[in-house]
């Protein structure tokens, strides 16, 4: 048995943003994931995702304060899931620039192998600043132990913006220090993904000039250490969002999905 398991930026309301939503909408139904994290999202967008799925939907992130209860402003993250929320929290990440803006959301899934823990997050972009980043990942990797009250293993999902020989990602994967004495994290896509996992790619007709090179930045992961294996162990990774729909290729940076053992 297994729990499909997504995560997938969906560049917010940047471009000729109405005119990719019914591709984001086809191809989340397309991709059948149980539980999905988001990034680049507005409230009112991730309801009306929710409607479409039939899921359930918790949103966390920046509001502005001239319109703080609008639902079609704000950007943030969200989870998506088939069953049931039974609580969500979240945290604002230091961004270097002292702004409420960056957030990581923690939600408690009422899946029917147990109680997933599944966290979502959007860390700083520049090439600079791996510290921040750094930094961001620490205080995530603080919340998590405080929500980590599961039957099966923490899932960490979201556009980490960094790239896997990276100093703070090196940390979660257990080839440097970890953030937190006794956690560490599987890199889905490293153990049973089939080829780069670009996510961040030059085929995209978003990616233009870019000053960044193609690069994967958006990752599924386990936590380990994981008891009665092959509970939480990955099973699959595969890229989606990779094609037009209606002529639109749906975002600028592709999505991950996974398939983990219960």
């Amino acid at each position: 048995m297994t729990i499909r398991l997504a995560t997938w930026n969906l560049r917010w309301q940047f471009g000729d943003y109405e005119a990719r939503q019914s591709g984001i909408r086809s191809t989340l139904a397309s991709v059948a994931a149980d539980v999905i994290g988001v990034q680049e999202s507005w409230p009112g967008q991730v309801e009306r995702l929710a409607e479409h799925l039939g899921f359930e939907q918790s949103w966390v992130g920046n509001r502005p304060e001239d319109a703080p209860d609008d639902p079609e402003k704000g950007m943030g993250n969200a989870v998506l899931s088939r069953w049931p929320i039974l609580d969500a929290e979240h945290r604002f990440l230091d961004d270097g620039k002292g702004r409420m803006y960056r957030t990581v959301l923690g939600t408690l899934i009422a899946t029917p192998h147990g109680v997933l823990p599944f966290f979502t997050t959007h860390l700083n972009f520049a090439y600079d600043e791996s510290e921040i980043r750094m930094d961001q990942l620490q205080e995530i990797s603080e919340f998590i132990e405080t929500l980590n009250v599961g039957d099966l293993p923490p899932v960490l999902v979201g556009d980490l913006n960094t790239v896997p020989d990276s100093d703070e990602f090196r940390r979660l994967n257990g080839r440097s220090k970890p953030y937190v004495k006794g956690r560490v994290w599987t890199d889905c896509w490293e153990q049973c993904g089939d080829g780069d996992g670009i996510t961040w790619s030059s085929d995209s007709p978003y990616v233009n000039n870019s000053a960044w090179p193609d690069r994967r930045l958006d990752y599924v992961l386990i936590a380990w250490p994981r008891k009665d294996r092959p509970r939480g162990n990955p099973h699959s990774a595969e890229l989606f969002g990779t094609e037009p729909v209606d002529g639109k290729v749906p975002s600028d940076h592709y999505g991950v999905v996974v398939e983990m053992h219960t």
